[in-house]
């Protein structure tokens, strides 16, 4: 099973990066596979950990795909990392196997500490359709253009039928990302 959540690694000089990830269940661990090069597998690899947080704020996850990375931290309490300080739930990791691989390295992750701090009442169609559309946002680039239009289209309708202020951000932030986007690829 893939899990969304967020994921925050910490680099060697100590500034965190905050990136959404859908992270597999593996056992009790939990495994998670980086693309090559990104920031998160440089992390990963040089830290050994990892904090892995469950979040109902889905500008969250459209924040950090549009740019916006400033989400509030404290420290984790097991391993030397940082968690979202608004996270329902977190799980920090360490890694203990890797299987290198040229596009997605698969990294094996076992739990050291994992609380929760807050209910999680469930996604609503809104913050699904923000979710989807942020996964869309993250592959523009690799997938065909009408797939993306006929699937926001269709996404569109749950977000209109049950969105409230944090989902229109978030969706409109997604947008604006995708019509850049646009603008650069000269589609119309």
């Amino acid at each position: 099973m893939i899990l969304e959540t967020i994921v925050t690694t910490q680099d060697t000089d100590g500034s965190v990066h905050i990136a959404p990830m859908g992270v597999h269940q593996w056992g009790n661990g939990i495994i998670i596979l980086p693309f090559r090069p990104s920031r998160t597998l440089d992390n990963l690899l040089a830290s050994q950990v990892a904090v892995v947080n469950a979040v109902d704020d889905v500008r969250i996850f459209a924040g950090c795909l549009t740019g916006r990375r400033n989400w509030p931290l404290v420290p984790a309490e097991k391993v030397a990392g940082r968690r979202l300080r608004d996270a329902l739930a977190h799980t920090e990791l360490t890694l203990v196997r890797r299987e290198d691989d040229p596009i997605r390295p698969k990294l094996y992750f076992r739990p050291v500490h994992q609380v929760n701090h807050a209910p999680f009442a469930g996604f609503n169609r809104a913050q699904f359709a923000v979710l989807e559309a942020a996964i869309l946002v993250s592959r523009l680039d690799r997938l065909p253009w009408e797939k993306i239009e006929s699937e926001l289209a269709y996404l569109k309708i749950g977000l209109e039928k049950t969105a409230g202020p944090r989902e229109y951000e978030a969706w409109g932030w997604l947008m604006e990302k995708i019509e850049y986007f646009k603008q650069l690829q000269g589609v119309t």
